[in-house]
Formats: C-alpha cells, structure tokens, sequence
C-alpha cells in the first residue's frame, strides 16, 4: 500500500503518522506503551492491550484465567498462547483448569 492511499493523522499528542485503517490507535504512542521486560513485552500490542484492559498485568493475576477465557479477549489470538504459556511456566504458574 502507498502512502498516498493512507490518511495523515495526529494523535492528542501530537504525533503525526500514516493509516489507512479507522483505528485510532497512534502506533508512535504504542511503541512508548510497550514495556521493556516482562511477559507483556513479548506480546502484539494487540494481544497486550487485550489483557491489560481486563486488569491482567501480571502472571499471577493471568494464572486466574483458563486459555479458553484468555482467547475471548478482543485482540488476543492463539498465536500469544505459547509466549504465555512459557512466561507462567518460568515462574510456576499456568493457566487456570
């Protein structure tokens, strides 16, 4: 696709950036939101967003949840299911039964 058939557009912050979707999200304030380490750093902005916008922000708090629950999430795919996985196993957790 060329830029030419992406709109311009400026998030509340300022930043300028191309898009040709109707989704608002700034990808310039999404690489700011993306954390440095931890579980939620090896996730699609998608898959994180997903999860912390049901409150899950750490592994213990993901424990809670069966894999069925986790994938009816808006935005999480099987394809996140083996990073969390193996994040819960390293800390001796895993998904809920």
């Amino acid at each position: 696709m060329n830029t030419s058939e992406k709109n311009l557009r400026t998030c509340p912050k300022g930043h300028q950036y191309f898009k040709s979707s109707e989704c608002p999200t700034c990808p310039i304030c999404e690489a700011d939101k993306k954390p440095k380490s931890g579980f939620l750093s090896q996730l699609s902005a998608p898959a994180r967003r997903a999860l912390e916008k049901n409150g899950i922000t750490s592994l213990q708090e993901l424990s809670t949840y069966s894999e069925k629950e986790i994938l009816k999430f808006h935005g999480m795919g099987p394809a996140s299911l083996p990073k969390l996985k193996s994040a819960l196993s390293e800390e001796g957790f895993s998904f809920k039964k």
